[in-house]
């Protein structure tokens, strides 16, 4: 946890070194008016929600010797995974495709002069995002039966994760305010009002490893547990020292 202390003036801003404070030069045009000293600090909190949105991502890949037939091999592997899912979703969910890529296969051993191409790879992925989660299993099954090569990864997220995050700010505001009292009483100065206070929040998706087709394919269903959605805050607090 780092604790710091800034000066800051009309004109100039210095940061001096960890538990150190000095005095700010005041708005008033006169030379003596009164140093402004503060305190800043930062505080760090976290709170775990149920998710209750998952996005699976997943792969298809295919091979040819010519750009033509691997890009219309995807193609139709693409439509029959993405009936699969629909026929599975019923309505629960939507999907969408992209990262779709075109790229020769060269033949690349040594004493060749020049590489010759010896076919052509197509990529794509499939995205569905379900709030469905018990059907998630199904629909990795679903898919590499349909001919994916493998999932690229299932995320767990909250749709509405405003109550998580507002616990996670009194959190990490405690944790500022902790900070500050304990830098002030060993500086042997007192704390005054709050006169700048500033929040850093982000979702920490649950993410599954990437699965090969003969990792899947080993089971009848694929289990799949949520677990927790993690939405960790940072709270920034600029105190004036009375």
């Amino acid at each position: 946890m780092k604790s710091k202390v800034l000066i800051s003036s009309l004109s100039l801003a210095i940061a001096l070194p960890m538990f150190a404070f000095a005095p700010l030069a005041s708005a008033d045009n006169g030379a003596s008016a009164p140093p402004v000293r503060v305190i800043e600090v930062d505080g760090t909190g976290e709170a775990r929600g149920t998710p209750d949105l998952a996005t699976l991502n997943l792969a298809i890949e295919t091979h040819a010797a010519t750009a033509e037939e691997a890009a219309s091999r995807n193609g139709a592997l693409a439509e029959k995974i993405i009936d699969a899912l629909k026929a599975k979703l019923d309505g629960k969910g939507k999907i969408s495709t992209g990262g779709y890529s075109l790229n020769p296969e060269y033949d690349q051993r040594p004493g060749r002069e020049q590489p010759k191409i010896v076919g052509y790879t197509a990529q794509n992925s499939i995205t569905a995002e379900t709030g469905a989660l018990d059907l998630l299993g199904a629909l990795i099954d679903a898919a590499i039966a349909a001919g994916a090569n493998r999932v690229n990864y299932l995320n767990f997220a909250l749709k509405d994760d405003s109550k998580v995050r507002s616990e996670a700010i009194t959190i990490a505001t405690r944790d500022a305010k902790a900070q500050a009292d304990a830098l002030a009483d060993a500086l042997g100065v007192k704390l005054g009002k709050v006169v700048k206070a500033t929040t850093i929040e982000a979702a920490r998706p649950i993410p599954m490893q990437r699965m090969g087709l003969a990792m899947a394919a080993e089971r009848v269903t694929t289990p799949v547990e949520p677990g927790e959605v993690t939405v960790p805050v940072t709270v920034s607090l600029t105190f004036l020292i009375e």
